[in-house]
């Protein structure tokens, strides 16, 4: 298993590293912040710093920090702040902005954040190194952390390593042409390119179109160490405390296990895998995504899969993890808004019970910039398309979740993780409910996973007592018998 630490050890090393290289002359209250650090009830939340202001900045974001803080969330995910590059830059998925005759036109299009010019320099739309290492230093100042988002699977195609290093990239035999062959007769000078050099960009079975990107070559072991100094370098020179690292599983996992060992003797980490492979939980990563159960969600929504599936995925997961690792439950996140839909269009009026269940199962809940208010928009991937903060009524509702996650031990997760009971219903296809509780705190979760009004009984073994309801402060005893009414996607949450 990875190296975990304990509160205490983290308190000492985080406090030595934060306190005495920022704020030199910290007072013992400052110190006292940190005490009671750990992952097991913290929040995490996802910021895109160009459609986060009008501005696009990181000076401009600092004045959302004490927002975000009332708000309940732990860490901040920044998206990545590297510099982008600007040969083969998309305007779409399917088109270059080289395409794009028109000047004006052609200007909207910034490129892609996971295609990297340079991972040692920051984007200049969004701020210098200085500015950057200044919002560091006001998110640790309001006692939250913050990771930085990294592709080390790919770079630009203009990225520095290609005049210094070209052996630092995959090559694929001279005249072979990718996969798909409407592409290549539609971009000839991309591919021609691709088929003169033997360059490729990253493929997935046939279907992956990132060409703005270049296939890094991990069996390089001077890449290996070149990109070890990458990913410490933000650590050292910024502070940072970890990273999520996109398309962790198209990089070999030995190389994240002896790169992530190293980070850690600089600093304790939250390390993040965009992957859903138990694998990186064991010698490297400290959490990873739960892809499964987003795109079970979204099943029940359309018909497609019942309430009891969820019990299955569940069921399937459990053996294949250890008490220590944790997952990252989300309804949406970048990609899923941009690509796939806004959560309104996706779970339509079970956008907040869904959320619901991300809060209360076994795993760090996720927010992607802009939920907290029902963004109700796709932002747009390559331009600047500022999110609009008028809230419509949802920040109350995550006020209330992160609150159960921070106090509730029930509710936590990792090696501190509350048991999980499944409570049987008179129609679990349609409801979903369980029990979350340790010795001394129980939780009791019912949601209407359904579009229809409900009333249910369910058998009150692991639910007897009396509770007030998270949202409502209504009260419920349950004795030996218990039946509940509840609207379409109603959700409610018992605390004991």
């Amino acid at each position: 298993m990875k190296s975990k630490l304990t509160v205490t050890a983290f308190l000492l090393i985080s406090v030595a590293l934060i306190f005495s290289c920022a704020q030199p002359s910290a007072t013992q209250d400052e110190v006292a912040n940190t005490e009671n650090v750990n992952w097991s009830n913290k929040v995490i939340y996802e910021v895109n710093i160009r459609q986060f202001t009008a501005e696009g900045t990181f000076a401009a974001f600092e004045d959302h920090i004490p927002r975000l803080k009332e708000l309940g969330v732990d860490i901040l995910w920044l998206m990545p702040i590297f510099s982008t590059g600007e040969k083969y830059i998309k305007a779409t998925s399917n088109k270059f902005v080289e395409e794009i005759k028109n000047p004006e036109e052609r200007a909207k299009y910034l490129g892609s954040y996971y295609s990297s010019k340079d991972y040692l320099a920051v984007n200049a739309d969004y701020g210098t190194i200085e500015e950057f290492k200044a919002l560091v230093q006001k998110i640790h100042d309001s006692d939250m952390f913050v990771i930085l988002d990294i592709a080390a699977n790919h770079t630009a195609w203009d990225h520095v390593w290609f005049e210094t290093h070209p052996e630092y990239y995959t090559k694929i035999k001279k005249g072979t042409i990718p996969w798909n062959p409407e592409w290549m007769k539609e971009h000839p000078e991309f591919f021609n390119m691709l088929k003169e050099t033997g360059y490729t960009y990253p493929i997935e079975e046939g279907e992956t179109d990132w060409w703005d990107t270049a296939e890094l070559n991990y069996k390089n072991e001077d890449l290996r160490s070149e990109m070890k100094n990458v990913l410490k370098f933000w650590i050292e020179e910024c502070n940072i405390d970890g990273y999520r690292c996109d398309m962790a599983g198209k990089v070999p996992t030995d190389f994240w296990e002896d790169a992530i060992s190293g980070m850690r003797k600089i600093k304790p980490l939250l390390m993040l895998s965009e992957w859903e492979t138990p694998e990186h939980l064991v010698k490297a990563f400290d959490m990873n995504y739960t892809w499964t159960m987003m795109h079970t969600m979204e099943d029940i929504v359309k018909g497609h899969k019942d309430a009891s599936y969820i019990d299955s995925v569940l069921e399937n997961q459990n053996p294949t993890y250890q008490k220590d690792d944790i997952r990252m439950y989300f309804t949406t996140n970048h990609d899923e808004n941009a690509w796939a839909g806004t959560v309104f269009e996706r779970y339509g009026d079970g956008a907040k019970t869904f959320s619901t269940l991300c809060f209360t199962l076994n795993g760090m809940p996720l927010l992607h910039s802009g939920q907290e208010v029902g963004l109700n928009k796709r932002l747009r991937f390559f331009e600047k398309d500022t999110i609009n903060w008028n809230d419509s009524g949802f920040s109350n509702f995550y006020k209330v979740l992160t609150k159960l996650k921070h106090n509730n031990e029930a509710l936590w997760c990792g090696e501190n993780a509350g048991d999980f009971i499944k409570v049987t219903t008179s129609n679990d296809k349609e409801i979903y409910s369980f029990v979350r509780q340790t010795d001394s705190d129980k939780i009791f979760v019912i949601l209407n996973l359904s579009n229809k009004a409900q009333n249910v009984e369910m058998n009150s073994e692991f639910i007897s007592g009396e509770f007030e309801e998270a949202f409502s402060l209504e009260k419920l005893k349950v004795e030996k018998h218990l039946m509940l009414g509840l609207q379409p996607w109603e959700y409610k949450v018992f605390v004991k």
